[in-house]
């Protein structure tokens, strides 16, 4: 089992900054991507970020390209996410999540086998 644990959310005005920190325990060496994902309320779970721990590869959603960064300390188990230029539709819950499998369709929430509590964040505007 992995246990998935997130940071580092809370209130930021728009424009502003925040980074979220996603820490990892237990059998991390099976996990083949770690991603980030965000729900708002009365929407569905969408894909925001991940990377492949092997091959370093990354990808993001095109709301947040140029603006989010994804990055890893393999030494911490830990998974970062730095948002800047947050807009108002920013607004979510972020979940940080393991893929074991290395599906092909890596911005599939249910192809994510584990999942941390979730952090709020919201943008004022």
């Amino acid at each position: 089992q992995v246990q998935l644990v997130e940071s580092g959310g809370g209130l930021v005005q728009a424009g502003g900054s925040l980074r979220l920190s996603c820490a990892a325990s237990g059998r991390t060496f099976d996990i083949y991507a770690m991603g980030w994902f965000r729900q708002a309320p009365g929407k569905e779970r969408e894909f925001v970020a991940r990377f492949t721990w092997s091959g370093g590869t990354t990808d993001y959603a095109d709301s947040v390209k140029g603006r989010f960064i994804i990055s890893r300390d393999n030494a911490k188990n830990t998974m970062y996410l730095q948002m800047n230029g947050l807009k108002p539709e920013d607004t979510a819950v972020y979940y940080c999540a393991g893929d074991q499998n290395g599906y092909y369709d890596y911005a599939e929430w249910r192809n994510y086998e584990y999942w941390g509590q979730g952090t709020q964040v919201t943008v004022s505007s």
